[in-house]
């Protein structure tokens, strides 16, 4: 249970103005929202399948403890990388085939090397097993996405995106330190270390909110942000 919660919760918050969401925003104002979330699940079940795979494959290589300080190493980049989001491709537009199988290859296509996929992997390693974590990240998949798209079109100007943003990022930067505090030996952390680690860290955060990219608004131009969700037809 312990690893199901906690690969749900991390992908939730991974998921906070990922490229991911971005799509999900920029599908919804095109196709019927059942079809972008099935779309989502498809594509998320096998993209994080191969991803656990990977994961728990490299615990019988690498040292598990040398896996976790890489998996905190890589919670804080995932933080840094949510405050300054994502920009949306060229995935959206991809519409040779139905809706359905538009929105489900757009998805698996964005999440080949993303932050979430990344964590996946992480997450498998960390806990050393398959079925937790690939239920876990695949539900908390489908949440973040459906937190994109009722909150991008329906309360997108009641909670800012900014602060959206911010809480995910603080709480995987606060993972990663906490990870780092468990797994590197005592000795190693002298004051020095801390300060220069702290300077380094504040730089890159503010490096990445200067050059953040921009809202999932202004990049998705959704023309039914204060509309409701499409139930029935697709949007022309």
């Amino acid at each position: 249970m312990t690893a199901f919660l906690a690969s749900l919760a991390f992908v939730v918050l991974a998921e906070m103005g990922d490229k991911t969401q971005l799509l999900a925003m920029a599908f919804a104002c095109r196709f019927r929202w059942q079809t972008v979330m099935w779309g989502v699940l498809v594509a998320t079940i096998l993209n994080h399948l191969f991803a656990v795979l990977v994961g728990n494959y490299l615990t019988s290589l690498i040292a598990l403890s040398t896996l976790q300080i890489g998996a905190a190493i890589s919670f804080i980049i995932f933080g840094i990388w949510t405050i300054r989001g994502d920009e949306l491709g060229d995935e959206a537009k991809k519409d040779k085939f139905s809706p359905f199988w538009t929105v489900a290859i757009a998805f698996f296509i964005a999440e080949m090397g993303d932050k979430t996929q990344l964590a996946t992997i992480a997450l498998a390693a960390k806990y050393q097993t398959i079925l937790p974590v690939w239920m876990g990240t695949t539900v908390g998949m489908l949440i973040a996405d459906g937190i994109g798209i009722v909150f991008g079109i329906v309360m997108g100007r009641k909670i800012p995106e900014r602060t959206m943003k911010w809480v995910a990022a603080l709480l995987f930067i606060g993972f990663g330190i906490a990870g780092l505090y468990e797994n590197v030996p005592a000795d190693f952390w002298s004051l020095p270390i801390v300060l220069s680690g702290s300077a380094v860290l504040l730089l890159c955060m503010w490096l990445a909110a200067r050059n953040a990219t921009p809202s999932v608004a202004e990049q998705t131009a959704c023309p039914v942000v204060e509309s409701k969700l499409p139930l029935d037809e697709a949007k022309e």
